[in-house]
């Protein structure tokens, strides 16, 4: 299998600007890939000329660097320039190597231009999952600097139109993929993101906190980019509205941006952490809301089990893998009901559903979460029974039915049906 990662590494450090679940998405479903003994090939474009040009995931799986352009960060338009240059590095390490690729995956609109290009000349089935959509987020966007530009809103519609197969992440963004492109729901596979349960497992609360070092009291997390579409001035605002012993952990983004310039104008992603910081000192939130920058996935763990609720106050999620993880680690979830966090969370039963941009009702059902123990208890309970039908080899499992629906003598023993996920 070939699969397409072209703007981002599966291997990068996670909660930077380019990097989060998707990134989690295409390593894992390689590994497991491989460890049902299908051979991988996820190639990406190379960012940094120190790294090997080849690496391994294990089992047959392995992640390939291309240059394409300058190898180093540029932006997603400068990488639509040079996706002919990234096709012709697939097509020769395809040839040096003398591989015949069964299906071609691509991940993110960048990925499924590629893709496009390197079915026609193999005359290979194309798969596609895009992970978000321009004029979704464009939908949602505050003001035109948030607003994705014309070109991927033209690339998806191609894309939609051609792709022999397009996977979404819940029936929600089948929804949405029918309404905002046209797309035929019949070439719409529902097939779920995933969590490592061997890693986000429940683990006692005050040892977590121990391990954090973190104080006593109600304690409320936030794990994601530090982006306006993901609503954290909602979250702020509502944590103004709590009592002052709880505290906010916010883990993403730079840790050590500083706030803007009073000059400073817009609500784009870039800078906006600094601008976080304005409100958060506004509110006077110093002493109660806490940067902690990307962390570690170990230590992440420890974060999901020593907080009382994790919050996604985002305007747009087409999935909401944070979610999934603090589940599958026993913590409550409390996201905004958009998106397809209406399916991942279970209101009343994983955790709770609010309006999108209601720090008021937000900040109720916060305060009425903290105040009842043993509420939460039941919430994580059946939050980290939920996670786990989404391990890592069940939804793995309905990758490769559907590749064997599009290519049977390719992965003929494959897809024996062990496992049940949600839609």
């Amino acid at each position: 299998m070939a699969v397409l990662s072209v703007h981002t590494c599966p291997l990068a450090a996670l909660g930077g600007k380019e990097t989060g679940g998707m990134n989690v998405y295409v390593r894992e479903t390689a590994r497991e890939l491989g460890r049902m003994g299908v051979a991988v090939d996820v190639f990406t474009r190379s960012q940094n000329p120190s790294i090997p040009r080849v690496a391994e995931l294990g089992n047959g799986a392995r992640v390939i660097h291309l240059p394409a352009g300058p190898q180093a960060p540029i932006g997603r338009a400068t990488i639509h320039q040079h996706l002919g240059e990234f096709v012709e590095g697939v097509e020769k390490h395809r040839w040096d190597e003398g591989i015949d690729y069964d299906v071609v995956h691509g991940h993110y609109w960048l990925s499924g231009v590629a893709g496009l290009e390197l079915r026609e000349r193999w005359g290979v089935p194309l798969v596609q999952m895009f992970h978000t959509l321009g004029r979704l987020k464009n939908s949602v966007a505050q003001d035109t600097l948030e607003m994705e530009p014309e070109l991927r809103l033209s690339e998806e519609a191609r894309i939609v139109a051609s792709a022999d197969r397009i996977v979404a992440a819940n029936v929600v963004e089948r929804a949405h993929l029918v309404w905002y492109y046209g797309a035929t729901a019949d070439r719409i596979a529902v097939i779920p993101c995933g969590v490592d349960t061997e890693l986000f497992q429940p683990m006692a609360q005050a040892t977590a906190k121990d391990l954090l070092e973190v104080p006593p009291g109600p304690m409320l997390l936030y794990v994601g980019r530090l982006q306006p579409i993901k609503g954290l001035e909602t979250l702020l605002e509502a944590v103004a509205r709590l009592g002052d012993s709880s505290r906010l952990y916010i883990v993403g983004g730079d840790a050590d941006e500083p706030e803007p310039s009073p000059m400073a104008r817009g609500t784009s992603a870039r800078g906006h952490a600094g601008r976080l910081r304005t409100r958060v000192r506004a509110l006077g939130l110093q002493d109660r809301v806490h940067f902690l920058g990307a962390q570690p996935q170990r230590r992440l763990r420890l974060f999901y089990a020593a907080a009382d609720a994790t919050v996604m106050p985002s305007a747009y999620e087409s999935f909401g893998m944070v979610a999934l993880e603090a589940m599958a680690c026993g913590c409550p979830v409390v996201a905004s009901r958009v998106g397809g966090l209406q399916t991942t969370v279970k209101d009343g039963a994983t955790g709770y559903l609010v309006p999108e941009g209601d720090p008021v009702a937000l900040a109720e059902r916060l305060e009425g979460l903290l105040r009842d123990p043993a509420e939460r208890a039941r919430l994580g309970r059946e939050a980290s029974r939920w996670a786990d039908d989404y391990r890592w080899p069940c939804i793995t499992e309905s990758v490769c039915r559907l590749y064997s629906e599009l290519r049977p003598a390719a992965v003929s023993h494959l897809g024996r049906g062990r496992c049940q996920t949600q839609p």
